[in-house]
């Protein structure tokens, strides 16, 4: 269960969100009950998610009361959703009041400005491990979802809040989307310690949102890379919140420069900073750096969480023993999920990753143990016989020029993006010169933005 009653005193403040509610433990377990017995068990629910009140008791009311959530964003582009509704056939959906008209369903149950709706479907027969859903794409749509066994989200959340040292007096600011999995992460630990849970939908940018966290004397942020950078623009490092003591980042990799300049100001400030590594697969979290290493181990995602291993293998799939070494990065533990699911019968399916899973990173392992994410195994090219690493060749590229940049290509050319004012004849003949190919073998295209998801990652589909 998410809400273990041993773990909170039932009239402490569980959630409060920007829009000025606020829910107890005790009530939002009630609550929760209540919701849940409207719904046959086992029943799929598709939960469309903001984060407030209304969306944090449609998660835990199904996921605790034996129903199966999917947890989806609630400004998903209504074709797509009517796409993954086609698939997967949800018997019930608990939407925001607002989108209530744009779906044929019958009013169930009304609490927090959401509502409970039947849908034309009947439930299905789902695997009896199966807790939860969450999408691999973001945004896009994609009817690959990651199927979470029960155990997963618990050990997760019991282990960082270990890693992390959460207790309930914590306030964390929950501004990642909780249908994103880091974002669901950070509520999950929280709740675990019978913590009071900070939601809000208000971007960074907006005052609303400095506003909120410093009322609520939010104590604890967590961002995905992406977050970091609005946050530097903003002259974060400048502010005064006196009661924000714990940074995290997590979600992907932070250039070396920011990550410098972060653990700098934490150790300055007397501020932690967590580096995070997960991924969807693995309930979120599978590693993290411990503030005293911040600075020492700059760029590291740190060592595995408490009851996870991490290890590193080589393109025979065989585990490397060597003290330093680079390989694929794999993980064990109690909180890697199941496996996919791509269509409604995919929900039957048992447990495809028996425990360990290969994130598809290449990391670097050093002699004291700590971990460097270097790239992506699928990130390669081989141009002229030679292996090309498009990762390196975004750091190369943004490191010798302060230029965003982002690299995709074929077997026959890197094609480079980038922003800024640099000429790409420049960058061409660069890059060219350092990886020691012909000019020709790079096209350089200038872009107003990178096109990214809502967590910060890049869409390299788009470009």
């Amino acid at each position: 269960m998410l809400l273990d009653p041993n773990a909170f005193v039932p009239a402490a403040l569980a959630a409060v969100d920007d829009l000025g509610q606020q829910i107890s433990y005790g009530s939002l377990v009630e609550q929760g009950l209540r919701l849940a017995q409207l719904v046959e068990p086992r029943s799929l629910v598709f939960c469309l998610c903001e984060n407030n009140v209304g969306g944090l008791l449609g998660y835990t009311g199904m996921y605790d009361n034996n129903s199966i959530p999917l947890l989806l964003d609630a400004s998903l582009n209504k074709t797509l959703l009517q796409h993954l509704i086609d698939i997967y056939k949800p018997s019930h959906l608990w939407v925001p009041e607002k989108y209530v008209q744009e779906f044929r369903i019958d009013s169930l149950h009304k609490a927090y400005n959401y509502v409970l709706g039947k849908t034309e479907y009947a439930s299905c027969a789902v695997h009896d491990s199966l807790s939860l859903l969450l999408t691999t794409s973001g945004s896009t749509g994609s009817p690959k979802l990651v199927r979470h066994r029960y155990g997963n989200l618990e050990a997760n959340a019991r282990n960082v809040a270990i890693a992390f040292g959460w207790t309930s007096k914590e306030r964390p600011v929950c501004s990642l989307p909780m249908q994103y999995t880091m974002g669901l992460n950070v509520i999950n630990t929280h709740l675990h310690v019978g913590a009071t849970l900070l939601l809000t939908s208000e971007s960074l940018t907006s005052p609303r949102f400095w506003d909120f966290i410093q009322e609520q004397r939010g104590s604890n942020f967590t961002g995905v890379p992406y977050s970091y950078d609005v946050l530097f623009k903003l002259k974060f490092t400048r502010m005064t919140l006196p009661h924000l003591t714990t940074l995290a980042v997590g979600g992907g990799k932070m250039s070396e420069k920011n990550f410098h300049e972060l653990a700098t100001y934490a150790a300055q400030n007397g501020k932690r900073l967590f580096s995070s590594f997960g991924t969807t697969e693995t309930s979120a979290r599978m590693a993290c750096l411990q503030p005293e290493y911040a600075l020492s181990k700059c760029c590291s995602i740190g060592k595995a969480i408490p009851e996870g291993e991490l290890l590193l293998r080589d393109d025979a799939a065989q585990v490397i023993n060597d003290a330093e070494a680079v390989g694929e990065l794999c993980y064990r533990g109690p909180n890697v999920t199941m496996g996919y699911a791509e269509c409604r019968e995919d929900l039957l399916l048992g447990d495809e990753f028996s425990g360990e899973y290969a994130t598809g990173d290449l990391a670097r392992r050093d002699v004291d143990g700590f971990y460097f994410i270097t790239g992506r195994m699928t990130r390669f090219v081989k141009i002229f016989g030679l292996r090309i690493s498009l990762d390196q060749c975004e750091h190369i590229i943004h490191t010798t020029f302060n230029n965003e940049c982002v690299c995709t290509g074929t077997d026959n050319k890197v094609n480079i993006y980038l922003t800024g004012n640099h000429l790409p004849e420049d960058i061409k003949k660069y890059i060219s010169k350092f990886l020691q190919l012909p000019p020709t073998a790079f096209e350089v295209y200038s872009v107003s933005e990178i096109p990214k998801n809502e967590s910060g990652k890049v869409l390299y589909s788009h470009l």
